[in-house]
């Protein structure tokens, strides 16, 4: 699953705390379809300009999203510009502090239920393959397993020749499920590593307070030989 890079989610939130800018992100959410520049202004008692600004500053941010047609009906010669028009993007923009990745979670639970009913396959292992498998698509984007785990939340730390994770991002979920959610992680990981070709690290669950239960210990084999 695609997720954009916190500093854009963060952006994209804080947006919204303009209160002008937050009406009208409401205004076009709750019609019923795409919204003119004029359209917005007047409803909301705007100078067009203004509306345009925090309308077009919504869609950069990926809140709105943007089409254009003629409200006319009319086509070809005489027939006026198209007009711009916004409705609410389709995608969802998320903040959580530390970060959390419960959608992931549910994703990965799903896909390995219906795989069981699916193929018949025990749903334990089909949870191993399907977190392995999507722990290998996180990695496709590039980058090092470091790079990666810093990426999704999982704040890695030095730790010997190994890392510590001091975060997780399924925190609650772990709490609550902590064997399943667990294992779902360390194979999630396992994939991360297999993904990025990381050949330093062996991936085990170590449970502590306050991080993530898996540990990215040195590979001896690999790393003395």
């Amino acid at each position: 699953m695609e997720q954009r890079p916190l500093a854009d989610r963060v952006a994209a939130v804080s947006a919204l705390d303009e209160p002008v800018r937050r009406a009208l992100f409401e205004h076009v959410s709750r019609a019923g379809s795409p919204v003119s520049r004029d359209a917005a202004a007047q409803a909301l008692g705007l100078a067009r300009s203004t509306a345009a600004f925090h309308l077009d500053r919504l869609a950069a941010e990926g809140l709105l999203a943007v089409e254009f047609r003629r409200l006319t009906g009319r086509t070809g010669p005489g027939s006026g510009r198209p007009s711009k028009l916004y409705r609410r993007a389709d995608g969802e923009v998320a903040v959580t502090v530390p970060e959390r990745h419960y959608d992931l979670a549910g994703h990965l639970l799903l896909t390995a239920i219906e795989e069981a009913a699916r193929t018949g396959q025990p749903v334990r292992e089909a949870l191993r393959l399907t977190a392995n498998r999507a722990g290998r698509d996180l990695a496709a984007g590039g980058g090092s397993f470091d790079e990666i785990l810093a990426d999704h939340g999982f704040e890695p730390r030095r730790d010997g020749g190994g890392l510590v994770l001091g975060n997780c991002p399924f925190h609650r979920l772990a709490r609550q499920h902590t064997e399943i959610v667990c294992h779902l992680n360390l194979e999630l990981l396992r994939g991360v590593a297999e993904g990025a070709g990381d050949q330093r690290h062996t991936l085990v669950l170590d449970p502590g307070v306050g991080r993530c239960c898996v540990r990215a210990v040195p590979d001896r084999a690999r790393v003395g030989g």
